[in-house]
């Protein structure tokens, strides 16, 4: 019986071009009602793997499902239950917004009235009416982002390919998708979301996968990824007149740590190994007259995640424009 509570299950997919094996072995496992997040350096192999999964490429090895249904032998049915926006706008530079929405809608289906009705809900979802009835040419990046992911979401899909739908944008049209993507989910979507961004990942991700040279290396939520790479810390900040040497002092006996000084006076930070004896320190602090001006507690950051996982030295190879042409040909046929 097919779990309907899983919008994705790949299992060991791969994809080459020529001698570059772009994707190698991928695993993958999404959750239904949920952002999942696919983060990764350019050429790792995050838009081979989306489309695979999208019917767009065809895996030389491994398997693909989208709610229960192979992407290979049901391709057919897999298309009509996703939207798919692509690194690159898929929407015709000619036309306005309304057409080009007009075009999709009744490419899918949909009747001329029932085409206008949708067409019109998509401009006011996507704060595009004012720009209706303006050529593309004129449109800004993030306008033509913003109308290339209305265009994806004409049939209301119950799972939504993103392929780094933020790139390029300012912060301000960035928020302004995140809260799309949001509102997606929080009506039933499901996301499926790759970025360079991490930032992003840890914003919408309920779970992410970190994939390096076209391998999963790591997958978890945020929070899970984090703690992988190291425990966090806990920030001290003395008020004046308090110790530092004392302080120091103090967290040696009590938690078996050295606490690491800050150029910047009367600031520490403790490795916090165990959170559980962080009430024991404040009590000796205050028992030998050291008093905090301030106390906060700091955990690892995906940056971190992501060179520990990836490397500093991410080789600048050609694999993403073997990825992007092969997109592209793919989208064409």
């Amino acid at each position: 019986m097919t779990d309907t509570r899983i919008a994705v299950e790949a299992r060991g997919l791969v994809k080459s071009f020529g001698t570059n094996r772009a994707v190698d072995g991928v695993d993958l496992t999404v959750e239904a009602g949920t952002v999942y997040g696919v983060l990764g350096p350019n050429g790792a192999g995050k838009t081979t793997t989306i489309s695979m999964l999208a019917t767009l490429l065809r895996p030389d090895a491994g398997t693909a499902r989208v709610f229960g249904h192979d992407v290979v032998r049901e391709s057919q049915i897999v298309r009509q239950l996703i939207g798919l926006t692509g690194q690159f706008a898929s929407v015709d530079e000619k036309l306005s917004a309304t057409e080009n929405l007009m075009i999709f809608s009744r490419l899918l289906g949909l009747s001329r009235t029932d085409a206008r009705r949708r067409t019109s809900e998509l401009l006011e979802e996507f704060h595009l009416t004012d720009a209706a009835t303006r050529p593309l040419a004129k449109f800004s990046g993030g306008m033509r982002r913003r109308l290339d992911l209305a265009a994806s979401l004409i049939a209301q899909p119950p799972l939504i390919f993103l392929d780094e739908p933020t790139t390029g944008l300012d912060p301000r049209t960035r928020g302004q998708m995140w809260d799309t993507i949001r509102r997606l989910v929080a009506t039933g979507s499901t996301v499926l979301l790759t970025t360079q961004y991490l930032d992003e990942a840890d914003q919408l991700a309920d779970r992410i996968a970190v994939i390096d040279r076209g391998t999963v290396v790591a997958e978890g939520t945020a929070l899970e990824l984090k703690a992988s790479v190291g425990q966090a810390s806990l920030l001290l900040r003395l008020r004046s007149g308090s110790s530092v040497e004392t302080a120091r002092s103090i967290i040696g006996r009590v938690l078996g740590i050295e606490a690491i000084v800050s150029p910047e006076a009367g600031r520490l930070t403790v490795p916090m190994s165990d959170p559980d004896r962080v009430t024991v320190l404040l009590v000796a602090f205050r028992d030998e007259g050291v008093h905090l001006a301030e106390m906060s507690v700091q955990q690892p950051t995906l940056d971190e995640v992501f060179l520990t996982l990836t490397g500093k030295g991410i080789p600048d190879d050609d694999l993403a424009a073997h990825e992007h042409a092969d997109t592209v040909e793919g989208v064409r046929a």
